[in-house]
């Protein structure tokens, strides 16, 4: 399993425990360090069944500079995923890969009932 996070978030912090709480192995992935690639996205996202808007870090600093709200909803999905991949700040976290389960972002029911 693949556990991407930001180690300063509170809520990645919350899932690290949790993993580590039910004795889950994982590889951390730091995201700011190490970006997703766009064909890394392009195929979590396929896999994740979820709108590619979940794929965004909408209470991000960099989200809200680059007034992206506004921006979104007319970029194409290929232009969203490139976007996603230059800075790890604007993709939500954490994400936890699994073979085909993508997990995004943190609820603890949802992760004990797929992990």
């Amino acid at each position: 399993m693949l556990f991407i996070c930001y180690p300063k978030c509170t809520t990645c912090q919350k899932a690290k425990k949790w993993l580590n709480d039910h004795n889950i192995e994982y590889t951390e992935r730091h995201i700011a360090e190490e970006n997703p690639t766009y064909d890394e996205l392009k195929e979590w996202y396929e896999k994740s069944g979820l709108p590619l808007k979940k794929f965004f870090n909408t209470s991000g600093l960099l989200y809200k500079e680059m007034k992206l709200k506004d921006k979104l909803p007319t970029m194409s999905e290929e232009e969203q995923l490139h976007l996603l991949a230059t800075n790890g700040m604007l993709v939500k976290r954490p994400l936890m890969i699994n073979g085909d389960n993508v997990l995004v972002g943190f609820k603890e029911n949802e992760w004990a009932e797929i992990i």
